[in-house]
């Protein structure tokens, strides 16, 4: 596909997306899920900046109001009512992510006294940190594209608040943790365990929010998340980073970009888009080389390899990124010879895109159950820059 029937085909599958999650025409309730809803977000962006067509613009802005009056407030069959924050309305109206942001799981959390079940756990709401970084990320993008501060400042609000309730220092001591799921109130933690690459991503997120109030806002006098960064950096030194799961083979690749990104912007973060992409190159060898590709797609979950082809394109944007400064990452010989040998792995990133652009591909179960996150991933594979670009 050219670039130009690229746009019109990634312009379709959000269009779909809009309709069948209440957001154009508007339902009440919506359909909202806050990962899907922030890939939609950075989705809508890049088909504005392709099209010229303000009204891609005007959809994630919509999309905006909608999750944080919809996932940032309490859901509707439960007895808490109003802003999860505890915020008044005129206030929450304000800082609508101060108290975070529901996942947006059809079912309620579980309740303090309810027996833990791991199957049924998927299915139940409450706040998870990965997603909220998606989340900043996604109004991040907003700032930058629109000029207008509130997003960047709804993000930076968002990261204080998930900080403060997801980072603990174990009773027993030791080096700070992170729990992977908390309660929709941020009150308790659902889930104790840490997520495997949430310190990474939730210290490139805030560096991200960081930089865009430094420097498209002036306010370099204003550390908003110094101390924040700080502990995500000493959470990630005893973190590995080691994966087989494409879906966080992707998120990796994409931090990997992300790193580079801000080392190009600030000068920092020297090494760390090297060293994640050491961490994630035996991965991305071992499901080149396994099974699942030759899978039928009952088999498969498109959103997990979707991810990994987003990455991928990630390794492809940072090869140009590399190529345009080479006084400084020319330097870097190592960090070039890892962009070269995971820019090899292009042809697996088509293979994917292709199968689930397959018509039979999509009529399986396993396309139908995730059809909305299945459906916005599918599009950000396709046109990746609104996504991958910081």
């Amino acid at each position: 596909m050219d670039e130009a029937a690229v746009t019109v085909h990634v312009a379709e599958i959000m269009r779909d997306f809009a309709r069948i999650t209440g957001l154009e025409p508007g339902s009440d309730p919506p359909r909202r899920y806050l990962w899907t809803d922030a890939f939609a977000v950075c989705n809508f962006l890049e088909l504005s900046h392709r099209t010229g067509d303000t009204h891609w613009r005007d959809l994630a802005e919509r999309l905006v109001w909608q999750v944080h009056h919809t996932l940032g407030r309490h859901r509707s069959d439960d007895y808490r009512k109003g802003w999860i924050s505890g915020l008044s309305e005129s206030e929450g109206e304000l800082h609508p992510t101060r108290g975070g942001l529901r996942i947006g799981k059809p079912l309620g959390e579980r309740k303090p006294d309810d027996p833990y079940d791991d199957r049924l756990e998927w299915d139940q709401d409450g706040q998870y940190f990965h997603y909220l970084t998606k989340w900043m990320h996604a109004l991040n993008r907003m700032s930058r594209v629109t000029k207008e501060q509130k997003y960047n400042q709804w993000a930076i609000e968002l990261a204080q608040a998930a900080h403060t309730a997801f980072t603990f220092v174990p009773p027993s001591g030791g080096r700070p943790r992170m729990c992977w799921k908390m309660s929709i109130d941020l009150s308790r933690p659902l889930v104790p365990s840490m997520g495997q690459h949430d310190p990474l991503d939730g210290f490139l997120t805030y560096s991200e929010l960081q930089v865009t109030a430094e420097e498209d806002f002036g306010q370099a006098h204003r550390q908003y998340l110094g101390s924040e960064i700080a502990l995500m950096a000493a959470i990630c030194r005893s973190s590995g980073l080691a994966t087989d799961d494409p879906l966080g083979l992707g998120g990796l690749l994409a931090d990997a970009f992300r790193a580079a990104q801000l080392m190009a912007r600030t000068g920092g973060h020297t090494g760390l888009a090297g060293s994640i992409l050491n961490a994630a190159a035996p991965g991305v060898r071992a499901f080149a080389t396994g099974d699942t590709v030759r899978m039928p797609p009952e088999h498969r979950l498109a959103f997990r390899e979707l991810g990994l082809a987003i990455g991928l394109a990630g390794v492809t944007h940072l090869n140009s990124l590399i190529g345009h400064g080479p006084v400084m990452y020319g330097g870097d010989s190592q960090l070039r010879a890892r962009v070269r040998a995971l820019a090899a792995y292009d042809p697996l990133r088509q293979m994917i895109m292709e199968f689930w652009l397959d018509e039979r591909s999509r009529a399986a179960a396993t396309w139908v159950e995730h059809r909305e996150i299945n459906m916005v991933m599918l599009a950000t594979s396709l046109a990746p820059g609104g996504f991958l670009t910081i």
